[in-house]
């Protein structure tokens, strides 16, 4: 089966690899891993955002050489980017005894990423790229994409995939003829090579 993998981004990095020795992850390994022999891996999509470096200098370098690592190492990856805002606005103290009592924060938002995963699903549907599509997120969001897929293409296969501890959505499930978990094993077996082979590009060293 024609198979294209579609990677929620921050959905799977707060979820699956936070906080975790294995940041360094080699996709296309993971997935051969985790699918079936049938399933022939002809694309990776994968959505996410340029993080910014104001809080933080090295995020934004740290996550840059980890796309041009897969970039380099996995022929089969694509990137494709969303964006963050960010603009104050006035929240309720979480311990107020009063909803009156307002503070100014600052809040950050990704987006773009779920309706673009959403959207090459469907066109990847209709083009019939794929005879499987496997989402790899737990955003409800991303259900009434996968079905439409499944009223409209019964014959392809729609794989779920869920990063990380906790229940899948329900909503998702719905719509998936299958769905796997994502656990600390099979994150440990398949790490990057480091360096990449053939390039300069190296594992960031808190990572």
């Amino acid at each position: 089966m024609k198979t294209i993998i579609y990677i929620d981004g921050f959905n799977f990095y707060y979820r699956a690899v936070k906080n975790t020795k294995y940041k360094w992850l080699d996709f296309k390994a993971l997935f051969l891993k985790l699918l079936s022999a049938n399933n022939q891996i002809v694309h990776i999509k994968y959505f996410t955002a340029l993080v910014s470096g104001k809080q933080n200098p090295n995020k934004p370098v740290k996550q840059q050489t980890y796309i041009r690592a897969l970039q380099s190492y996995i022929p089969e990856i694509q990137i494709y980017y969303g964006h963050f805002l960010t603009h104050e606005v006035y929240a309720p103290l979480a311990d107020s005894k009063s909803n009156n009592k307002k503070v100014k924060i600052i809040k950050t938002e990704e987006k773009g990423s779920d309706v673009n995963l959403a959207v090459h699903l469907i066109n990847d549907a209709w083009l019939n790229k794929f005879d499987c599509a496997v989402i790899v997120s737990n955003d409800s969001d991303l259900a009434e994409a996968m079905k439409l897929v499944r009223n409209h293409h019964p014959d392809k296969v729609l794989g779920l995939v869920m990063p990380g501890e906790g229940h899948p959505s329900k909503e998702l499930m719905k719509q998936a003829n299958f769905v796997k978990r994502i656990r600390r094993g099979i994150l440990k077996d398949s790490q990057l090579p480091n360096p990449i082979p053939e390039t300069n590009i190296t594992k960031p060293i808190d990572w």
